[in-house]
């Protein structure tokens, strides 16, 4: 399925191939098909046709074009083996990649053409071709519908996940800023007495805003239209400890490993590091059927690498995978990857690289 997704265009080609050679073997092999002249055309009419599948999503005009002319031919050499040839084929991807406004033309014009099966293949073939066309356009629109309702739920689940990190966002530069303030007043107290203190706040005060520009950053390409939802202190790392105890006691056994020199860690990855953490175990004990959960946190040079398995069932974060569009999107966000699947010898595997450098 991967691969179908990854290269559309070949499955197409592979797809028209295997239903021209179909349509040619009846040809061919038929006791009553066509002569040999006849059966060459619509052999070579049932091939241009399949060809046209593969120009589908590129140049779809051209596609209906080859489709159509090629259905003419396979109808005059063979008019017993198929309606227009392959022409359902054709009929389905076009309202596949097309809304109906677009592809609806194309079957008012094959549904008025079917009267020609009344003269050369009588009442069955008529019924037939009718049905074949009707079936092929409601095919296509039905895996329109449901591919457009994939991609809204998928928008939808991301959109929500972004404006769920903004208000947290929202809550981690507004603890920067309120620090800020603190140390200046700070630096005001001691300006003339004490000039070291003093220097060693504003220096706090430098490092606390290039955090707070960091965030603030990340906020605004999150941002969308309402006002935040304040709301208490965000975790981060140092809570994921806790979190294992809790779902230890709900019944899933986790060991928090962690391997490298910790470093500090900016406040929105330290965030989206426990999120995905979270994320992961609570999918883990709701769906995997799992009894034990890994997390190992390694810090690199430029990284802090996350990864949480399990020895369940290897089912799908979040069930329907809405799971993994969050944790996908708080990754990139960071500016970091995600990567999850099963796991060879059982079990799920969620991956994260999150960078360490502000951007």
């Amino acid at each position: 399925m991967n691969a179908i997704r990854c290269r559309p265009a070949l499955f197409d080609g592979i797809l028209g191939a295997v239903l021209a050679a179909g349509l040619a073997t009846w040809v061919l092999t038929a006791p009553d098909g066509p002569g040999s002249t006849a059966a060459a055309v619509a052999v070579a009419c049932a091939v241009a046709q399949g060809a046209s599948l593969s120009l589908m999503r590129r140049h779809i005009g051209l596609a209906i074009a080859v489709a159509l002319l090629a259905g003419a031919g396979f109808e005059a050499a063979a008019p017993d083996f198929g309606w227009l040839g392959l022409i359902a084929a054709p009929l389905t991807y076009v309202s596949r990649l097309r809304p109906p406004r677009e592809s609806a033309w194309l079957l008012g014009a094959l549904v008025a053409l079917t009267p020609i099966e009344l003269v050369t293949g009588g009442w069955q073939n008529f019924v037939i071709a009718l049905f074949a066309t009707l079936l092929g356009w409601s095919w296509g629109e039905l895996a329109r519908i449901r591919a457009a309702r994939r991609a809204e739920e998928r928008r939808r689940i991301v959109a929500d996940e972004r404006a769920r990190l903004a208000r947290e966002l929202h809550d981690v530069v507004a603890h920067t800023v309120s620090l800020m303030v603190v140390q200046a007043g700070a630096a005001a107290d001691v300006f003339d007495a004490r000039p070291e203190k003093a220097r060693a706040a504003l220096d706090t005060i430098q490092e606390h805003g290039r955090a707070a520009l960091a965030e603030l950053r990340a906020m605004l390409e999150t941002m969308r239209a309402g006002e935040p939802d304040p709301r208490g202190p965000q975790p981060g790392l140092d809570q994921v400890d806790a979190l294992a105890s809790a779902l230890g006691s709900a019944g899933l056994a986790v060991a928090v490993n962690r391997d490298g020199a910790a470093r500090d860690v900016p406040a929105n990855v330290s965030l989206s590091a426990y999120r995905i953490v979270q994320e992961s175990l609570t999918n883990t004990l709701r769906h995997a059927r799992a009894t034990r959960a890994d997390v190992d946190l390694r810090w690199t040079d430029g990284a802090l690498l996350v990864e949480v398995t399990d020895d369940g069932s290897a089912a799908p974060a979040g069930g329907g995978g809405a799971g993994l569009i969050g944790m996908r999107e708080r990754a990139r966000l960071v500016g970091g990857t995600l990567e999850a699947g099963p796991l060879p010898a059982g079990g799920f595997r969620v991956s994260a690289r999150l960078p360490l450098e502000v951007r």
